[in-house]
């Protein structure tokens, strides 16, 4: 890395087959650097790198895989490294792979803000918790950056979007990445904008522990991700960051709570496709309960099992006539989103994959005396 600190290909463009072979290796080399554990992304995209065939198995164990001890990247941030030996092996031998970060390891807080211009949703959700009154404006907030802007306005404090003491990324779809220092040991948790569960504001989404951001420099197929402004260096959270996300559920429960209860939409898909209610509704809130369990526990929750698992029994409850596809799907995704909102892609993967395998297998319920 230069000694002035800039990034890699900070001022190219281009094609991902275009750039300097050296150029990925060299941004994994720097934010190792910086104490922040790297792990590959897929040629040109922003999702990880593929696992191996025996990883992408259904019912595959995460917590007793051999593919970290071995070298390999199986399982995205969670196989994230600061070896250098590691580094130079992976982004050597492959160096079209892309660079993430891994934020919960790097004690790192971004916030994502999403540029496309959307029809905003209704008012109480633009700014969770905040009520906003009938007679205000709301249809010029039609992108994350409108909408964070009043959030920072309402509380009095600077913009995030404007703040030059730190890191900011600028996204090739025009939306910006503001890199924040974690300082008082608290595990922040992800969330999407777009979740009613937890979320910051409407289309900015937080990236901390359970999730990964995208490293400085990297260029996918839709553009590369470049540095804004002069500073390199992520500030610690503003505190009145750290409220708001503090009041939005950003942070994880002081202890495990009772078993999660199933929103009534789970039960009500199993009653309306004509599934007998006692056996099948049980069998699918028993399994769903356990994936939604897993939002109080951010790591080592054992969440891809556990959804997997859930994802099969629907399927067997699909094959068996139970519910549809599409009502199984649905609630899945929901129970997923409510557990890991950062994970939206990879629980598209393992829901479609569990009820595959289980509609081979129709779930025979039995009767109760």
């Amino acid at each position: 890395m230069p000694a002035d600190l800039r990034y890699p290909g900070s001022d190219s463009g281009g094609p991902v087959a275009a750039r300097p072979v050296a150029e990925s290796l060299a941004i994994a080399r720097w934010c190792a650097a910086q104490g922040w554990p790297v792990h590959p992304l897929a040629p040109g995209r922003k999702t990880p790198a593929a696992n191996c065939p025996a990883c992408r198995r259904p019912g595959h164990d995460r917590s007793q895989c051999s593919c970290r001890d071995a070298g390999r990247w199986c399982h995205g941030f969670h196989a994230a490294t600061l070896s250098m030996d590691r580094i130079s092996h992976w982004w050597g031998t492959t160096p079209r792979l892309g660079v993430a970060v891994a934020c919960g390891p790097a004690n790192l807080i971004v916030i994502d803000i999403d540029a496309h211009p959307a029809v905003p949703p209704p008012r109480d959700r633009l700014l969770p918790g905040i009520p906003i009154a009938d007679g205000v404006d709301v249809s010029a907030m039609t992108t994350g950056f409108h909408s964070l802007a009043v959030l920072a306005a309402l509380r009095g404090q600077a913009n995030p979007a404007e703040d030059t003491t730190t890191l900011r990324v600028r996204t090739p779809s025009g939306g910006l990445h503001i890199w924040y220092r974690a300082t008082d040991g608290r595990r922040w948790q992800c969330s999407t904008g777009a979740s009613t569960t937890r979320s910051l504001a409407w289309q900015v989404d937080v990236r901390a522990h359970g999730g990964y951001i995208i490293a400085p420099g990297t260029t996918t197929d839709a553009g590369t991700y470049t540095p804004v402004g002069t500073s390199r260096t992520p500030v610690p959270l503003p505190a009145w960051l750290a409220q708001e996300l503090e009041r939005t559920r950003h942070l994880p429960a002081a202890r495990l709570p009772a078993p999660c209860r199933v929103p009534p939409r789970a039960r009500q898909a199993v009653i309306a496709a004509g599934g007998r209610r006692d056996h099948a509704t049980h069998a699918l809130t028993t399994v769903l309960a356990e994936v939604a369990a897993c939002a109080t526990v951010p790591e080592n929750a054992g969440f891809s099992e556990k959804l997997n698992r859930a994802a099969y029994t629907a399927g067997g409850l699909v094959a068996a006539g139970h519910l549809t596809w599409q009502e199984a799907e649905r609630v899945l995704t929901e129970a997923a989103r409510t557990a890991r909102p950062c994970q939206e892609r990879r629980c598209q993967q393992i829901i479609r994959s569990g009820l595959t395998a289980g509609t081979r297998r129709p779930l025979q319920l039995r009767s109760r005396p």
